[in-house]
């Protein structure tokens, strides 16, 4: 067989046409314009047909699990949780070993995902003050920038459908003259089935809650101290022991009645604040009702799949699974080796299961690019009132919200697409959840806008084995604000370095923060490394034995690394925080509500 191929004008679509070599005339081959004009005849005349994996756009289909650690599947590497789905893709695809997130906790890793961009850049890296670095309410006006620009923004330019269903964390309203800004309806999705939060402890009854613990423990402590202190006020106006007015007392007692009402509140509801779900714009749960979640996530992506089989598309499964409280439905529980933990997660890989078969009864596999990833790595600390109930990183240090740590940032990483992509192939190279953005931009025809930085590599060319690197040769590892590490692959050499400026302070012996809901960025429990770490991750993955500071390759690998820190931050420029101060917190009038606020409540779903 030989090949033609057409390429138009404008250098970005490509049509392959297959022939027999019978069929083509080799005098005419050097001359390009006869080779499109034999081109086309042929395809007139009906002599040769459009290669059917080139010629279309491919649909798009993407897994993110939520919270899932690298060591919890079995093709890399776990064999006491069953992921058969998971790793059948992987066998029939190419599995990355150092697949890297943006970031260590949910809304800043998720929304670099979306837009190719490292968080720093959006306003979406969130502040280590409150512990507010992920979106922490539904009714907050912070969330993803109405100017960034997504996948799903630049594929629905190029006439794909797009939807997402599951998990946001991204923001919904920005204030009271423009509601549902942050929305996914607002980023590019056509279709939107899912939470605008995150699923959290409060939407099941039965477990404790997790959502600001500290906060509402000192809450408590400060309103017992107002109450004592109004009554010792009006009892020493009484007896006249002090000279105050009584029009001083009531604005007193009056201003922080209302403040601790506001935030009791805030907290008492927040079942119904925060576990909502929504279809497109409209709210159809309030609060949700777990036990009905899984089949209706696969039911949705299956219509979703059987709406659009005869033109592009664009997919976004944002699993609710494995993110506390790891709610499970009654036919998976028990049949794990690790409790709820890896119930959750088999009832995870049968869902994807489900998902795919629709890409098979529809005779889509070809034509589908399919990947699975998580948003970042595991939860070591464990659940509240359930502490066994947590996750691993394999070999590598550290957990979610760890900063640079490498069990919180390295991911699973699979893409699947028969026919385009080998089988069965690992590359081991450094690439991002970020890459993303353009490599599904520029396989549906788009192009990354062109007036902002895109963090991101295309990586069909790695993908494909034309290159033999991603293009990422350092990356920046962020802990809200502050710069933790940073990686280099020195491709001279094969190796990858990665320094440490700014680490977790663990308890003695142990390896996360326990009594910590996540640890922090910066301040007295982060150890700052003066002179800085630097690790050989080649040869030691996990972080043990960081190379003397007096040692010649010492010397010369770092100020490599600082050279490009200086070139990063050449880079950045200040935008507003979304995850800062007001922009993050509980704001009545934004909340959305399923009837007439306060009383937000209803089941559309399953009303007759």
């Amino acid at each position: 067989m030989a090949g033609i191929w057409l390429q138009q004008e404008d250098d970005t679509d490509w049509v392959v046409f297959v022939c027999s070599e019978a069929e083509i005339l080799h005098n005419i081959w050097k001359d390009k314009c006869y080779m499109a004009i034999l081109a086309f005849l042929l395809l007139v005349l009906g002599l040769c047909e459009p290669n059917e994996a080139t010629s279309q756009k491919p649909n798009i289909l993407l897994f993110m699990a939520d919270d899932l650690g690298i060591g919890e599947i079995g093709c890399y590497g776990n064999y006491t949780i069953r992921t058969p789905n998971i790793d059948r893709l992987a066998l029939e695809g190419v599995k990355l070993t150092q697949h890297i997130s943006a970031a260590s906790v949910c809304s800043p890793s998720r929304s670099a995902f979306l837009t190719g961009r490292y968080p720093i850049r959006t306003g979406m890296n969130g502040h280590d003050n409150g512990g507010k670095r992920v979106l922490l309410w539904n009714a907050a006006s912070g969330g993803l920038p109405t100017n960034e620009t997504t996948f799903a923004k630049v594929l629905k330019e190029q006439g794909y459908s797009t939807g997402i269903i599951g998990k946001w964390h991204l923001g919904v309203n920005c204030n009271s003259m423009d509601y549902f800004c942050h929305h996914p309806l607002n980023h590019g999705f056509d279709f939107f089935y899912g939470i605008p939060f995150t699923l959290v402890n409060e939407c099941e009854p039965s477990r404790p809650g997790e959502i600001a613990v500290e906060y509402k423990e000192k809450l408590w402590f400060d309103a017992q101290v107002f109450f004592i202190t109004v009554l010792t006020l009006i009892a020493n106006k009484k007896w006249k022991l002090i000279d105050i007015t009584w029009t001083v007392i009531v604005i007193f007692a009056l201003s922080g009645t209302l403040f601790f009402m506001y935030w009791f509140i805030a907290f008492a509801f927040q079942p119904y604040w925060n576990c909502l779900f929504m279809r497109n714009l409209e709210i159809v749960e309030q609060p949700m009702d777990l036990k009905t979640k899984s089949g209706q996530i696969i039911k949705e992506a299956k219509a979703f799949i059987n709406r659009n089989e005869d033109k592009p598309f664009l997919l976004f499964v944002s699993f609710l699974h494995i993110h506390t409280p790891h709610y499970t439905t009654k036919e998976f529980r028990g049949r794990s080796k690790h409790d709820l933990y890896g119930d959750n997660i088999e009832e995870m890989d049968w869902m994807i299961g489900q998902i795919l078969e629709s890409i098979d009864h529809n005779n889509l596999k070809n034509n589908t690019l399919i990947y699975f990833t998580s948003d970042h790595g595991a939860y070591l600390e464990g659940m509240e009132g359930s502490p066994h109930l947590k996750g691993s990183n394999g070999i590598y240090r550290g957990g979610k919200g760890m900063g640079g740590l490498e069990g919180g940032i390295r991911v699973p990483g699979i893409l699947r697409w028969p026919g385009r992509l080998p089988a069965n192939t690992v590359i081991d190279k450094p690439t991002s959840l970020m890459d993303i953005f353009p490599t599904v931009t520029n396989l549906g025809g788009g192009m990354p806008p062109k007036d902002r930085i895109v963090d991101g590599k295309d990586l069909m060319p790695l993908l494909e084995g034309h290159v033999l690197n991603s293009g990422h040769e350092f990356m920046f590892h962020y802990c809200a604000g502050h710069l933790h590490a940073v990686r280099w692959h020195q491709t001279s050499s094969e190796t990858i370095w990665k320094v440490h400026y700014i680490s977790p302070k663990f308890p003695e012996g142990a390896g996360a923060c326990y009594g910590l809901k996540l640890c922090p960025c910066s301040g007295e429990k982060v150890i700052y490394h003066v002179p800085p770490l630097l690790y050989n991750l080649s040869s030691d993955p996990s972080e043990k034995n960081p190379l003397p500071s007096d040692s010649e390759l010492y010397s010369k690998v770092l100020p490599t690394i600082q050279k490009a820190i200086a070139r990063h931050n050449a880079t950045l420029h200040k935008v507003p925080q979304q995850l800062y101060g007001l922009n993050n917190a509980w704001k009545p009038w934004l909340q959305p509500c399923c009837g007439t606020f306060p009383f937000c409540w209803c089941n559309k779903e399953n009303d007759p």
